[in-house]
């Protein structure tokens, strides 16, 4: 698939959908693992727009990539934000209790890495490097 380039701003949401559901089409992921794909993507993407730009005065662009191997269908966002690894940010803590006693918020990041079949950070280069791996079917 082609590489895809967005500002980072909150408008390029729709574009980084679209471009996750045609990769996990192509890849034949089922609706439900897409759909997880998609939700992990947009929940990281949107944190790097808020947090490593918006929130600090950043310009810059993403970029996303999609690899499509026999077995596995990558997702991979590239960034020149300030460094910020998801996997470093603690699980919630009330998960186990009602609804109405826990705290608003602070599950998406959590959700997003659970969603995805392997998740890994780097930062390389001054690049932040999120990337989503999604096994695909077998192929009969």
């Amino acid at each position: 698939m082609h590489v895809l380039t967005v500002p980072a701003d909150l408008d390029s949401l729709d574009d980084v959908g679209k471009y996750v559901v045609e990769a996990a089409s192509q890849a034949g992921l089922d609706r439900k693992a897409a759909y997880r794909l998609r939700l992990a993507v947009d929940e990281i993407i949107t944190n790097i727009i808020n947090y490593g730009h918006t929130e600090v005065g950043l310009t810059g662009d993403v970029t996303v990539r999609a690899a499509i191997e026999a077995d596995t269908l990558t997702i991979i966002l590239e960034d020149r934000a300030r460094p910020f690894d998801p996997r470093e940010r603690p699980d919630p803590e009330d998960l186990d209790r009602p609804l109405e006693e826990r705290n608003i918020g602070g599950l998406g990041v959590y959700l997003a890495l659970k969603g995805v079949d392997y998740f890994n950070y780097e930062y390389v280069d001054q690049m932040n490097r999120n990337i989503f791996v999604m096994y695909r079917p077998l192929q009969a």
